[in-house]
């Protein structure tokens, strides 16, 4: 099984070699026509269809194999990346975006959940914040390699990204051919799949403090990194930064991912929860204000703290909902996670594209940056109470 570890690394690599990511949201105002605000709702539909396949899928995952589950997620982003080569409009990129949020949704918590599952075939479920940050780290090399291309494919053809992202899908759909799903227990019998279904949710959203405090400080976290996705390179571009730097500059900030998810164990182990949550706020707070205060050729590298927290938390926060899920939960819970990040973003993107259109991107960042210091503190409070009472409860041995 532990040939599952390497093709996992590659996989990761390759569903994050994102060509036209760092582009995107230029191809959109310059070849489609959009406001920030239409594109700011583009990523709307994206996330309500990544919402509404997030929980379904990952309890398919659960029940049916982690491998299926990644092989169907290549397919639909297959499908998206064709789609966007015969995108004209608005219509065409939402129905491209929903295509290719129906395939994050498969892939979102059944890759983590295969590497946990992995570990804990072999008995080496300890090495799991290592391996995952490694995972995560070959997943930012990939997107920071796509992103040093996509200025040069941009410039010679704006469809020229779209292209090469469909070779691309067809080398992970191999990939994902060529994994084992790691034998274990048989699935249960389960009389209604969507009494299960729920009955999980309300393990992890209401018998499970743990959890529940888990999730809300990793979605707070992650949707303070995923508004600036969207709003730096307009950034960018009001800055003068020139569109040749947009590819390097979108790899740096991959590469900082990469980077602090390989010594996010390290981290932790050095410095402790409680510190590094305190260190997660401080570098939030201080990126969105200096995003918000400062317009100079450079000031995108306050972009780059966000990055630094994205690398660090997303390994920490994974292990703590492993750690605290069964085997036919796991892709489960990982899967509800990111349905309560969709539906913040959800709720709350299509505001901060108007504050963007309306009193500019920079007004944005510090009205992030006003509402992250109160409500990252409160999160990382509940957090820190809940995981030490539930040290203390469990047992010494491991699972």
């Amino acid at each position: 099984m532990t040939g599952n570890i390497l093709k996992l690394n590659i996989f990761s690599a390759l569903k994050m070699t994102l060509f036209p990511m760092a582009i995107i949201t230029v191809f959109w105002k310059d070849q489609i026509g959009l406001s920030l605000t239409e594109i700011l709702l583009i990523n709307v539909f994206f996330s309500t269809a990544t919402l509404l396949m997030e929980y379904p899928s990952g309890y398919v995952s659960d029940r049916l194999g982690y491998r299926l589950s990644l092989i169907v997620a290549c397919g639909f982003s297959l499908t998206g990346a064709i789609a966007y080569l015969f995108a004209h409009n608005f219509w065409h990129v939402i129905g491209a975006e929903i295509l290719l949020g129906i395939g994050h949704a498969f892939i979102s918590g059944s890759d983590s959940a295969l590497l946990y599952e992995t570990l804990r075939a072999d008995r080496r479920t300890e090495l799991y914040i290592r391996c995952d940050g490694r995972m995560a780290g070959w997943a930012q090399i990939g997107e920071a390699g796509g992103a040093l291309c996509a200025g040069l494919l941009y410039v010679a053809d704006p469809l020229l990204p779209f292209a090469v992202q469909i070779g691309v899908w067809l080398v992970a759909l191999a990939m994902a051919l060529s994994l084992r799903e790691p034998q274990g227990e048989k699935s249960p019998y389960v009389a209604s799949h969507l009494h299960e279904a729920l009955r999980i949710s309300r393990f992890g959203l209401v018998e499970q403090k743990q959890i529940r405090a888990t999730m809300v400080f990793g979605v707070l976290l992650g949707l303070a990194s995923f508004y600036p996705v969207w709003l730096v390179q307009p950034f960018m571009q009001q800055c003068g930064v020139p569109l040749a730097w947009f590819g390097p500059v979108w790899a740096g900030a991959n590469l900082t991912v990469a980077l602090c998810s390989s010594i996010s164990h390290r981290l932790l182990d050095r410095l402790g929860l409680a510190r590094l949550c305190l260190l997660f706020i401080g570098l939030t707070v201080l990126a969105f204000a200096g995003l918000g205060l400062t317009s100079m050729a450079g000031s995108f590298l306050f972009y780059y703290l966000l990055t630094a927290v994205r690398g660090l938390q997303g390994p920490i926060i994974r292990n703590f909902l492993q750690r605290d899920a069964t085997r036919f939960m796991r892709a489960s819970l990982l899967s509800l996670h990111s349905l309560l990040f969709r539906m913040g973003y959800v709720a709350s993107g299509p505001l901060i594209g108007w504050v963007s259109d309306v009193q500019g991107v920079q007004a944005a960042f510090l009205a992030l940056a006003c509402l992250f210091a109160v409500a990252l503190p409160l999160a990382a409070r509940s957090f820190l109470h809940h995981q030490d009472r539930a040290d203390r409860s469990r047992p010494s041995a491991t699972a």
